[in-house]
């Protein structure tokens, strides 16, 4: 009777640490990609944000068809029409515009102040959410939204580290990431044509290469040649690569299983939280290793502020 008794107990201490492993595992993923991009991208010397890009959403592709087609974590959703397609393609054009403009801005900001930025998505969305549907919200939605931007604005002319091209692609790469999550919400509403997180992703993710390669091959001239030679002498670019694509797919794997099991709202808030963690990433940690590696305070703040590089790759370097 006691063994029966204490099952559900049981069953909700399993169900609470299945989801606390969940949000770490989302928390993890989000700073891990965020912080090995900048490391790629700028201290690295590996300057091909698109072709980056492009890797992820490969990685996407085909993970998510093994997850749904092999694992089948969640049913396989087929496109349904011509126009749904067209639609799925709408939003894949600003999903690649919103990520290659956030790992463009990554080549010239801290992580810090690239996460500050970020922290206005609420208000782009609240802009375009109006502006495509004309639905208000809440006077007091508004009126917490103006403390967000106006502290942006002045940590903008604060930062020791602006720069102007990288600030324009990180305000580009927040109000894509809104228009995106109002799209979806307009384009996908209908209940025949609804995907679920993961079948959207299969579906978006192929879309997203076709738009990527061409402009790969355009900006970015002979980056597989040169991505190639990179790997001849350092072979970790190619795994670095591999585990960045990989981390990215992830990344949107554990925001579906996140919003599953918690909720959206839930997960904004999470996300929030996930920006400041990564600024503490970013600065904190990194201050605190530089000193443990025998750097004087001076220089390890100086480093700091600059945003020089990824501690944890800086920090392996300097053991080896």
């Amino acid at each position: 009777m006691s063994g029966k008794g204490n099952s559900p107990s049981a069953s909700l201490v399993t169900g609470r640490l299945f989801t606390v492993g969940l949000v770490t595992a989302w928390y993890s993923s989000n700073i891990g990609v965020l912080l090995l991009n900048k490391y790629l991208l700028s201290n690295y010397g590996f300057k091909y944000p698109i072709f980056l890009t492009m890797c992820h959403m490969t990685s996407c592709s085909l993970l998510s068809y093994v997850a749904i087609a092999w694992l089948k974590l969640v049913p396989m959703q087929t496109v349904r029409s011509r126009l749904q397609f067209w639609k799925i393609a709408a939003l894949s054009l600003v999903f690649c515009g919103s990520v290659v403009s956030g790992n463009v801005s990554l080549r010239y900001l801290p992580v810090s102040f690239n996460q500050a930025v970020g922290a206005t998505t609420p208000f782009f969305t609240a802009v375009f959410a109006y502006i495509m549907t004309l639905r208000r919200e809440a006077w007091i939605t508004y009126v917490t939204l103006i403390p967000v931007v106006t502290g942006v604005i002045i940590a903008s002319g604060g930062e020791p580290s602006f720069h102007l091209f990288g600030f324009i692609m990180c305000i580009g790469a927040t109000a894509a990431r809104a228009l995106k999550s109002v799209l979806q919400g307009i384009l996908l509403s209908s209940e025949g044509e609804k995907l679920n997180s993961m079948n959207l992703l299969l579906h978006m993710a192929p879309i997203a290469v076709i738009f990527l390669l061409p402009a790969t091959l355009f900006m970015e001239e002979n980056v597989v040649g040169i991505t190639i030679a990179l790997a001849r002498e350092d072979i970790r670019i190619i795994w670095y690569l591999l585990f960045n694509s990989a981390l990215a797919y992830f990344v949107n794997l554990t925001n579906f299983l996140v919003t599953k099991h918690t909720s959206a709202l839930t997960l904004q808030a999470k996300r929030l939280v996930s920006s400041s963690e990564k600024i503490c990433c970013s600065r904190s940690c990194l201050y605190q290793l530089l000193q443990f590696a025998n750097y004087d305070p001076t220089s390890a703040e100086m480093l700091v502020r600059q945003d020089q590089f990824s501690f944890f790759f800086f920090f392996t370097k300097k053991v080896k």
